[in-house]
């Protein structure tokens, strides 16, 4: 099986690099070989790769900037996204898409299941479902795997920003009114797989597919277990979103009902307590 990666320097591309089995061939493509603020110019690039599948890894993911940078950010994360699905459909090869659990207005306390209601708050969340909603109409084989909270060893996350601050401070104010399912980009990457070899065995389901760690978590708790792991002595105050005001306004509720994913690819909820005990090892900073 022949892979064209879209993104390759990323916490997500970074693993799927990483990943890629004996007897799969990935080409993995990033600035300066393609431009995402560039539709026609992707879409080409797709249409002349000799690939059985397509993988966008890449994505605008400034949450708070985005605010200022709509356009840019509907580039990346909705133009080119439809362009390539388009291509690819026309070749007929499957497209799989990374998007985000910020397409939904995070009311209740129920997970979200994929054919929920969307209502996005923020500028992030509305270019990410007009990604979403391109590469559906595209029409082609496809699959939209909306996750949440990722983290990995790689790049700015929060469980790096939290090993920073903890090893330097004795407590930290962390905001315990957003709940959601933390996700190791490597475990992403590894659902992606999955999902390629079944569409590429000719058993893969179009559709919009959700995966995030489990079990859910505040902010605040995800930030104790980084603590607890790594051994910092730490302590976590709760607060409410109200007393962390930023300029995107981010979802309550952030759970996911992940089942459909299980039925379609037998792919679980992976605990996600684990795997960020795999990247604290990676970090060396397991306690």
């Amino acid at each position: 099986m022949k892979i064209l990666t879209i993104g390759r320097v990323g916490q997500l591309g970074t693993e799927l690099a990483r990943q890629c089995p004996a007897g799969c061939t990935m080409v993995s493509l990033d600035l300066p070989e393609i431009d995402l603020t560039d539709p026609e110019s992707t879409a080409a690039q797709v249409a002349a790769a000799d690939a059985d599948l397509v993988i966008n890894a890449a994505a605008y993911t400034a949450v708070d900037k985005a605010e200022s940078e709509e356009g840019l950010a509907r580039a990346i994360n909705a133009e080119a996204p439809a362009a390539m699905a388009k291509a690819a459909a026309a070749k007929g090869v499957p497209f799989l898409h990374v998007s985000t659990d910020y397409v939904y207005d995070g009311t209740g306390t129920a997970p979200f299941t994929p054919d929920s209601p969307t209502d996005p708050l923020n500028a992030y969340g509305r270019t990410k479902l007009a990604g979403d909603l391109g590469v559906i109409a595209a029409g082609g084989p496809h699959a939209v795997l909306r996750t949440s909270w990722v983290f990995s060893a790689h790049g700015g996350n929060f469980v790096k920003t939290m090993l920073r601050l903890g090893r330097d401070r004795d407590k930290l104010t962390i905001v315990a009114d957003q709940i959601g399912g933390p996700t190791a980009a490597a475990d992403i990457a590894g659902a992606l797989l999955t999902i390629a070899h079944a569409f590429h065995a000719g058993r893969g389901q179009s559709g919009t597919y959700h995966f995030s760690g489990a079990p859910d978590v505040s902010w605040a708790g995800f930030a104790r277990e980084i603590f607890a792991q790594a051994g910092l002595s730490c302590a976590v105050e709760d607060i409410p979103t109200s007393a962390y005001p930023t300029p995107a306004q981010r979802p309550a509720n952030s759970r996911l009902d992940c089942s459909s994913l299980e039925t379609n690819f037998g792919i679980p909820r992976p605990d996600w307590r684990t795997s960020l005990a795999d990247v604290l090892e990676e970090l060396g900073e397991r306690a």
